[in-house]
């Protein structure tokens, strides 16, 4: 019975891609931002080898150093696909490259889509344009309240967001709504994400985003390792947003997460547990909650955590348990250029009894290697 904990870190890039500046990211690096802030304290990802990944540590201005012998074995990963999203991003690190973008809407949608999607939901439509997910809450939701109407924007993603005041418009009513966008968005509107922004408060003060966010990802056009795993008879289990992202698909068994703490502890218990496969944990607030918004204290605070989490998990891995850590793209909290995603190469960190300890694969064309050390392993 073999196990792997694939743990990734939303949006924790190493430094940007050598085609970054054809995403408007020239010059960004997550961890550069973050490596610095008197908040990192990782000593546990610093032993597997994290600064020891191939140019991490020779970036112009970043304080980590490279450790003698590395516990783990690590690689820095170019994404080959067209996009800097999560779900793209997800997809790759579980076997597919996606040659083409997915479609965003720097406009808005269609207004003949809005007023099909208005007439499909009995409900108007405000905003439809990219907007700050806090901002357009603090700006519109005194109009959500007052007219009924939902919330819908966008972003530099491929998402249609729809917000509503859990007051106004109970959580599963919401959730009715996004399937329906997910049902009607389809050809050169099919976007890589339909997102559920429930929110709480009564004045723009203190209208808060609340943790019943839900995702409602369109399906991977092919077999991913998931797929692999479940068809050998394997385990294989979501934690966070796993499920959503690949729309259920290649999954045996989920569990949705309030936060990374959540998260955290979700993972600890089922490596208390008997199964035979993976594990698979998305932990979105780096990206979600630090990034965007270009925190980097909180972001550093947040790897931080994590790395007091390895402290317990580690030791307590079992003879054939494999961890791997990785992300699924970048998101710059110091890059302030813009407050989208950052493309980035990610990191890929190995660490168990089957890992020769100090293994250097350098610099790897495409995520899909972390789906292959995962396929070498379980099957």
């Amino acid at each position: 019975m073999s196990r792997a904990f694939f743990m990734i870190l939303d949006s924790f890039g190493i430094g940007e891609a050598p085609d970054a500046a054809a995403f408007d990211d020239a010059g960004a690096s997550t961890i550069r931002s973050v490596a610095n802030s008197p908040a990192w304290n990782c000593p546990n990802l610093e032993k597997l080898g994290l600064f020891n990944i191939e140019g991490v540590a020779d970036q112009e201005g970043l304080a980590g150093k490279k450790v003698k012998d590395p516990l783990g074995a690590f690689a820095r990963r170019r994404e080959l696909s067209m996009g800097k999203d999560t779900v793209i991003g997800h997809w790759e690190l579980a076997g597919i490259v996606s040659p083409k973008p997915m479609p965003t809407f720097p406009d808005g949608f269609p207004a003949e889509y809005i007023e099909a999607f208005e007439k499909a939901t009995g409900r108007k439509c405000i905003v439809n344009k990219p907007y700050s997910g806090t901002d357009i809450i603090r700006d519109y939701g005194v109009e959500q309240h007052e007219t009924g109407a939902l919330i819908v924007y966008t972003s530099a993603d491929s998402v249609f967001q729809i917000a509503a005041n859990e007051a106004d418009i109970p959580v599963p009513e919401l959730y009715r709504y996004c399937e329906i966008a997910r049902e009607m968005l389809t050809g050169d509107l099919a976007v890589g994400r339909v997102i559920a922004r429930p929110y709480v408060g009564d004045s723009p003060e203190n209208f808060t985003r609340t943790s019943n966010r839900h995702d409602y990802a369109i399906a991977p056009p092919s077999d991913t390792i998931l797929d692999e795993l479940m068809k050998a008879g394997k385990d294989v289990i979501g934690v966070g947003k796993i499920y959503d992202i690949f729309n259920g698909r290649g999954i045996t068994e989920f569990v949705r997460t309030k936060d990374n703490a959540d998260g955290l502890v979700k993972t600890s218990e089922y490596r208390e547990k008997d199964f035979d496969g993976l594990c698979f944990v998305n932990l979105v607030e780096t990206d979600s909650v630090y990034g965007h918004r270009r925190n980097i204290e909180g972001y550093a605070g947040a790897i931080s955590a994590f790395d007091r989490w390895l402290t317990d998990f580690m030791p307590r891995m079992r003879e054939d348990d494999l961890l791997l850590i990785s992300a699924d793209h970048g998101c710059d909290p110091g890059y302030l250029k813009h407050t989208d995603h950052t493309r980035e190469y990610v990191e890929l960190l190995m660490y168990g009894k089957s890992v020769t300890p100090g293994t250097d694969y350098k610099t790897v064309d495409g995520f899909t290697f972390a789906a292959d050390k995962i396929r070498e392993f379980l099957l």
